[in-house]
């Protein structure tokens, strides 16, 4: 870890030297450590014959070497993860599909459960089973496969990061996973259940036109492409680093196996795949917290350690938006970021669509939120393990942890390392949370591309289940190879990891403030929503860039907790130690780049609801006479106006509808006026 340095001395005893090093941080001034440590040198002692022998303490290069020790038992548990996801691909793949024609379950005039019908979906064809499960998915897989599909790699690693790099600010925001949860059920998610539409941005064509849809997909597209290969690479280095074997041999392996199950079994197999990596996942993050707990003495130890070190500590209570983590970006910002991310996204509609009625959406939103808040948590809490291991013994400093996302599989290796089958279990469960990512990113491109691209080029031609069956496996293979392909650029060019990370909070900020517009503002036109969303999406490409630019040169650097190497117990380099805990100054200056990361998505969301708002009086606003009151949420539905319903006596209609009369032309009115 890198801290500033309050004061430092020097002294030698005997033929020993030691640094004394007092290590606070500008952010905890109260907190100090105070480090002996000794140099990078043998260690002295006595033999029983009473004359000297010298006593060489492991360094750090072997001792990372020694925690290298994948067995073969762990190799069996990575596989067989492997092996059980392929198998469900190829089970609703083949298996089952064979089972439905022999039936003669699929039937071409077949409606699907939710009553909708006008697309080819609606015919129980391919599309509908590849897509969105042929919408019969039951309610606990879908929460257990949204869990999965939000919790990337990156987030389970990262997640404990945050929490001994920064301490418990991040935590907080559990509380927005709630309030986005409630947010989302009320306003977006009646609407996209109520028009069963397999592509959200379907929506932005009925609500706003073609051009709002491309803009859309396009944005959709571009940020999966370039984040799905770091979130299968990020799992990758920890891998790498507990068989030490190469990022290039594993993620080929996984990135196929993926991609096969994806391809053949469709949404069925991403969801029932989701669900056991699911619970390997809280499976290995709780068997590490149970047993770095008791070896460090306790959950009282645990707490006390971090609160000693200022870790137990809540986002500031400020005004200022520069601040990494203060209470309103978290809250606000975070809720923002929330809904774009995971309740709105083409992801997790897809799979609240796949469910049969609305209330099943409803209850899996609900569990979906429960479940995510509890994952969560357990990574929060692991974070706060880890210091209290580390709590003496920075492995960052060190260097026997090269980066500080290496601390989770680091720690792990010290606590379930000895055990057979354990180590194996936890980088399962970090491959599981990237395989749930790739594969429902695979899927919900296939669907975006087909329905999005492929659908209006080929407009007025119908396109067969076989066409459409091959479509979307091609789709899903190319960009499987793809992935598979970028994953060895970001191995090797970090500016790709700045360019994925860019490219989300710069898509993710206008897309909300679409997204907000169409259901709760339905006096915005299309011209003013594109002018909005593109005045948007530059202003935050300006903003991201800049401050990737001044991140990457060291102008934007954030306080951090206070760390100790007193209690080391091998050697390591002293200069390295030194600099790691004495260069580090976070930075002074404040600045539009320096906004904190949390505000990016509501900051693009609300440029681009204002300058819609502002280009409306120059386009016009939206005529709400013509507009669909099922594209608009509910509790906006109000604002619209009142049509005129002319009673029907239906003891007549019946009557003539038995008459074989004109009931056809009568009912289709009745419709039209609904």
């Amino acid at each position: 870890m890198e801290t500033t340095t309050a004061g430092t001395t020097q002294s030698t005893i005997g033929s020993t030297m030691a640094v004394k090093t007092v290590v606070s941080t500008s952010s905890t001034p109260d907190v100090a450590f105070i480090s002996s440590t000794p140099a990078f040198s043998p260690e002295t002692s006595s033999s029983t014959s009473g004359s000297p022998s010298i006593v060489e303490k492991v360094n750090v290069k072997d001792l990372s070497s020694s925690l290298q020790h994948f067995g073969f038992v762990d190799y069996f548990v990575f596989v067989a993860m492997l092996v059980v996801c392929a198998f469900i691909g190829f089970y609703f793949g083949f298996i089952e599909k064979k089972k439905k024609k022999t039936k003669g379950q699929v039937s071409n005039n077949e409606k699907d459960a939710a009553g909708a019908a006008g697309i080819e979906e609606r015919r129980g064809s391919e599309a509908l089973d590849y897509l969105v499960g042929g919408r019969k998915m039951k309610v606990f897989p879908v929460a257990l496969s949204l869990v999965a599909s939000f919790v990337s790699g990156i987030s389970l690693l990262g997640t404990s990061t945050e929490i001994y790099v920064y301490g418990t600010q991040y935590a907080f925001i559990l509380i927005t996973l709630a309030i986005s949860g409630i947010i989302s059920w009320y306003i977006f998610l009646p609407v996209f259940c109520n028009l069963q539409l397999t592509s959200t941005y379907e929506y932005f064509e009925l609500r706003f036109g073609a051009s709002i849809r491309n803009f859309g997909s396009l944005l959709f597209v571009v940020g999966m492409v370039l984040w799905l290969p770091v979130a299968l690479y990020v799992p990758a280095i920890t891998f790498s680093q507990v068989t030490g074997t190469g990022t290039h041999m594993i993620t080929p392996i996984v990135c196929l196996v993926c991609t096969f199950y994806t391809c053949v079994g469709g949404l069925k197999a991403v969801i029932w795949t989701d669900v056991i990596q699911s619970f390997v996942m809280y499976g290995s993050i709780l068997a590490v917290c149970i047993k770095g707990t008791y070896d460090v003495g306790g959950l009282a130890v645990v707490l006390q350690r971090n609160e000693e070190s200022g870790r137990l500590n809540a986002p500031d209570w400020t005004w200022d938006p520069t601040v990494r983590l203060s209470m309103l970006a978290v809250i606000v910002g975070g809720t923002l970021h929330k809904i774009q991310s995971s309740d709105v996204n083409q992801v997790s509609i897809q799979r609240f669509l796949s469910l049969p009625i609305y209330k099943h959406a409803k209850q899996s939103m609900l569990l979906f939120t429960i479940l995510l808040i509890i994952l969560l948590s357990f990574c929060s809490y692991m974070g706060l393990v880890i210091y209290a291991a580390y709590h003496d013994c920075d492995p960052i400093s060190t260097k026997l942890a090269k980066a500080s996302d290496q601390l989770p599989s680091l720690f792990m290796m010290r606590t379930l390392g000895s055990y057979p089958g354990l180590p194996g279990l936890f980088v399962a469960g970090v491959f599981s949370a990237a395989l749930s990512s790739l594969s429902t990113g695979l899927n919900s491109l296939a669907c975006v591309i087909t329905q999005d691209v492929i659908r209006p080029l080929v407009k007025g031609k119908q396109l067969t289940d076989f066409q459409t069956a091959l479509l979307l496996r091609a789709i899903v293979v190319i960009f499987g190879l793809a992935c598979m392909g970028l994953v060895s650029v970001v191995e090797k060019l970090g500016m790709v990891v700045q360019l994925s990370t860019m490219t989300s909070a710069v898509s993710m900020g206008p897309l909300l403030g679409i997204y907000v517009m169409g259901v709760c503002l339905p006096w915005v036109n299309a011209k003013s929503v594109l002018t909005g969303s593109l005045v948007s999406f530059v202003t935050l490409a300006w903003i991201c860039f800049q401050a990737q630019l001044a991140q990457m040169n060291g102008e934007i650097r954030y306080p951090k907790m206070p760390v100790s190497v007193e209690g080391c117990s091998y050697a390591y380099d002293n200069a390295t130690v030194w600099k790691a805990l004495h260069d580090y100054t976070p930075s002074t200056e404040r600045n539009l780049y320096h906004l904190s990361f949390y505000w990016y998505t509501g900051l693009g969301g609300f440029i681009c609801t204002a300058v819609a708002l502002i280009a409306s009086t120059v386009f016009g606003w939206q005529d709400v006479s013509q507009l669909d009151p099922a594209l608009i949420t509910p509790c906006m539905r109000r604002f619209l106006p009142k049509k005129d319903y002319q009673p029907v006596d239906l003891e007549e209609l019946f009557r003539r509808k038995n008459q074989h009369d004109v009931a056809s032309p009568v009912l289709s009115e009745i419709s039209g006026s609904r």
